[in-house]
């Protein structure tokens, strides 16, 4: 959901996260013994957007384009270069030390790999344990309690706790990375990719999962991924993103329906439609060339590289990000109004 200007009916109590002008720089530096830095990898750069409570924000994209460090620039596993993370009232990017820690109990992630965050000598309890112990939540019988409880709200057998990550298939072991993120009871999690290296039977379980954890706890969801198909099963709204930018946002029935932007177009014509009627008739979009380098991203707007329509005004001026339509914002110069705004440098 795209923070737009004062007459924006959500009010402030329905929002839980809300994004300005967030930038995350990485600093490339020179080789030898007298390092300097040359140059800085753009990994995102200049994001606006809010989250309203209880709802799931879909964030997509290629690889490369900037997903996983917003997620974990919100969580502050990254420290953001400039811009303001803003979750529940709390100036996120100002806090340190004890403060962050007690702030961090409410939002959590679910990672990818979930077999890498583990530690692999640890047992299951022990790892669900972890987070109630650096939180000093509940102790003794009423935290092994806890830990079967957290398994069975998963679909996870209690005498798994006992067994070690290599003793689990990848869906249980997600199932197990998502009790160990509900462990202190946070209202935010961001789930980066959570099923993308899963079969798709097993997907279609962790997204019904997350669903129903979402409708009786109340969760707010950041859902990461590559994947338009699975996004659409879980996502009130969907950005799509491309080299550090959002370039499309909009609830999704309008944005499958009618995507504006050339890259979702794009994205969209790659998704498969298991009606092989419409599958043969439907006319694929590709796109040619390489992604650029977010170290040296190009002028103008940043898909004109690859974009079949782009024109030479595309490579002088950066496109505002206007809504087309309601709550349907695109950055594209087709489409661009004077109710537009542009996110300053």
């Amino acid at each position: 959901m795209i923070a737009t200007k004062k007459e924006d009916p959500v009010t402030n109590s329905d929002i839980i996260l809300k994004i300005e002008k967030l930038k995350m720089y990485f600093p490339v530096t020179s080789e030898g013994i007298f390092q300097r830095q040359t140059g800085s990898i753009k990994a995102v750069d200049g994001l606006d957007f809010f989250i309203q409570r209880g709802k799931t924000l879909g964030l997509v994209g290629e690889s490369g384009c900037g997903k996983s460090t917003t997620g974990q620039a919100i969580l502050q596993l990254y420290r953001p270069t400039s811009g303001s993370i803003i979750f529940d009232g709390e100036q996120l990017c100002d806090l340190k030390g004890e403060r962050l820690r007690r702030l961090r109990r409410r939002m959590q992630i679910v990672f990818q790999d979930t077999y890498a965050a583990m530690n692999p000598r640890m047992t299951i309890g022990d790892s669900i344990v972890e987070p109630l112990q650096v939180h000093g939540l509940a102790k003794g019988k009423d935290r092994t309690a806890r830990v079967y409880e957290l398994l069975d709200m998963v679909g996870i057998p209690s005498y798994f706790a006992q067994r070690y990550p290599h003793e689990l298939s990848g869906g249980q072991l997600q199932r197990v990375g998502i009790a160990r993120a509900l462990a202190v009871e946070p209202e935010f999690i961001v789930c980066d990719e959570p099923v993308s290296a899963l079969d798709v039977s097993i997907q279609s379980q962790i997204i019904n999962l997350l669903e129903e954890l979402q409708g009786k706890l109340g969760l707010t969801y950041l859902f990461i991924s590559h994947d338009l198909s699975v996004v659409r099963h879980i996502s009130d709204e969907i950005a799509v993103m491309y080299l550090g930018k959002i370039v499309e946002l909009a609830g999704r029935v309008n944005l499958y329906h009618k995507p504006l932007h050339p890259y979702t177009q794009a994205l969209l014509s790659a998704v498969p439609i298991p009606d092989p009627d419409i599958e043969e008739k439907r006319e694929r979009i590709l796109l040619t060339g390489d992604v650029p380098s977010p170290s040296n991203p190009p002028s103008g707007c940043r898909f004109r590289t690859r974009c079949a329509i782009a024109k030479p005004a595309c490579a002088e001026t950066e496109p505002l990000f206007s809504e087309a339509e309601k709550g349907h914002w695109v950055a594209c110069f087709l489409y661009e109004k004077e109710s537009s705004y542009h996110l300053q440098d």
